[in-house]
């Protein structure tokens, strides 16, 4: 008797572990290979540009089953970069954000729908300017791997979504200025240590 039930007891540790699932792993954004892009159309006569580059985030990536997988980003609103001072400036003021030095851009990402081998559709809220709506990402994975240098897991990302500026009271000069907004994220992730 004792031997069956040591035998059952072996059986059903073994069985669990087979079969444990698997919590996603836990990976830091490179802040120096991820950037994110904006674009506008100004007045019909060009595309004009912007990014953010350098913000901090982490990626709960389950490789197994990415619908299980979360993000989310943060960054300063002042570490936009539009390649023009007047223009950043005339961005912080009441026109447009009205910005406080410690104001946020984030990304908290909400349900993952599983589109294709390397796709996925990432819903999740976006809060700027002080409003949060939930934005659809357009992901792609490009790879995951053993990083050559840092000789580590890594893992890198490609994602779009549009927005309307004037959905987070960003809205003036629409429509001569574009209240579409295209964005264009690619990110590069580090297996954390911990």
């Amino acid at each position: 008797m004792k031997k069956t039930l040591l035998a059952a007891a072996l059986f059903g540790a073994a069985a669990t572990s087979a079969f444990a699932v698997q919590a996603p792993e836990k990976y830091v954004l490179d802040a120096s290979h991820s950037q994110i892009l904006f674009s506008y159309n100004h007045l019909g006569y060009s595309t004009t540009w912007g990014m953010f580059s350098g913000f901090e985030g982490e990626i709960h990536f389950d490789q197994e089953n990415p619908a299980a997988s979360s993000v989310a980003v943060s960054m300063p609103l002042n570490s936009m970069f539009t390649g023009w001072q007047a223009r950043f400036d005339h961005f912080m003021t009441k026109d447009f954000f009205d910005a406080t030095e410690d104001e946020t851009v984030s990304f908290k990402s909400t349900a993952i729908e599983v589109t294709g081998d390397t796709t996925a559709k990432i819903t999740g809220d976006l809060t700027l300017n002080g409003v949060t709506k939930p934005v659809v990402l357009d992901a792609k994975l490009n790879q995951v791997g053993e990083h050559p240098m840092a000789k580590k897991p890594w893992a890198g990302f490609d994602a779009t979504a549009t927005v309307l500026r004037s959905d987070y009271n960003l809205g003036q000069f629409a429509p001569f200025v574009s209240d579409e907004v295209q964005i264009q994220i690619s990110v590069e992730a580090m297996k954390a240590d911990n």
